[in-house]
């Protein structure tokens, strides 16, 4: 059983998420995430204007008038939630950690998909696969995913995107929305990650602490890095030292970004200093604006 500090944090969530996936995102997300294809439905008598394409010659022949076909989209989809654990998961500068952010809109992808009647299942990895939940769907199965994103202890800290992506493409055989939320400080994952973009709809989530991308002159610091545990004496009063992480960082950003470009992968931008709500939902205006043309 959940603590009860624990409890009302989950509940917290989602109440917090219900209500702007209630208000916001449930309609955006049914327009941008379509289902697999159409599916027969029934047939129905003629209608002048009907298009002539869906007469089913069958019915028509044995009624001695014509019929048409009657599709409607099979929409149910499977969504999964892959979520990096590793320990940078655990910074945050000022108002949240990563990994907070990961779990609240974990709870709103999850809960979007699960009131349009689509399974939603996790991975929650690190340098190894901490956990596969399978998809499923209802309330219940949606609130374990929060609690597993917020509480589960992973026995790794470092990162291994190519692992997990692997991993993804070994367990989810029919083509899923797949949303790969991390920070992506690792290295040698594009060329998993360009054929999970081929098979799925791949979806990446980059949570970023403006620090780690502007550094300020606060003199010497010992930093520790939290997925290795080194620790490392830096003079960030010194601006050659500042200019040469920032041009690092900036370097690694500009390349992982054309990558996804490149790729048609599409990628949400959130950063632990800011509400995440508006680059969510400019995801969605972007991406259903596309959808429409």
């Amino acid at each position: 059983m959940l603590p009860r500090e624990l409890f009302k944090k989950i509940k917290k969530i989602e109440i917090k998420t219900s209500r702007l996936v209630n208000d916001v995102f449930s309609g955006e997300y049914h327009s941008i995430f379509r289902g697999r294809g159409m599916e027969f439905s029934e047939v129905r008598e003629y209608i002048s204007g009907d298009d002539i394409r869906t007469i089913d010659w069958n019915v028509t022949a044995r009624y001695n008038h014509p019929y048409v076909k009657i599709y409607r989209e099979e929409r149910e989809l499977t969504v999964v939630l892959a979520v990096d654990l590793s320990g940078s998961g655990s910074f945050g500068s000022l108002q949240k950690l990563r990994r907070e952010i990961s779990a609240e809109l974990a709870a709103i992808l999850a809960f979007s998909a699960v009131k349009n009647n689509d399974k939603v299942g996790l991975l929650l990895f690190t340098d190894k696969i901490e956990k596969f939940i399978p998809p499923k769907k209802g309330r219940f199965h949606v609130l374990r995913l929060i609690r597993e994103v917020l509480y589960f202890k992973p026995s790794g800290k470092r990162t291994n995107l190519a692992g997990a992506i692997d991993y993804l493409l070994r367990a989810i055989k029919k083509k899923s929305v797949v949303f790969l939320i991390s920070d992506f400080l690792d290295e040698n994952f594009f060329k998993p990650l360009g054929l999970a973009s081929n098979k799925h709809d791949l979806i990446a989530v980059e949570i970023y602490d403006p620090l780690e991308r502007r550094i300020p002159d606060v003199g010497l610091v010992n930093l520790v890095d939290l997925e290795s545990n080194k620790h490392v004496l830096i003079d960030f009063s010194s601006k050659d030292n500042t200019r040469t992480l920032a041009l690092k960082a900036e370097t690694m950003r500009a390349k992982l970004h054309e990558f996804f470009r490149r790729h048609n992968i599409d990628m949400i931008e959130l950063s632990t200093h800011k509400d995440y709500t508006q680059p969510l939902y400019r995801f969605f205006e972007q991406r259903a604006k596309r959808i429409r043309r």
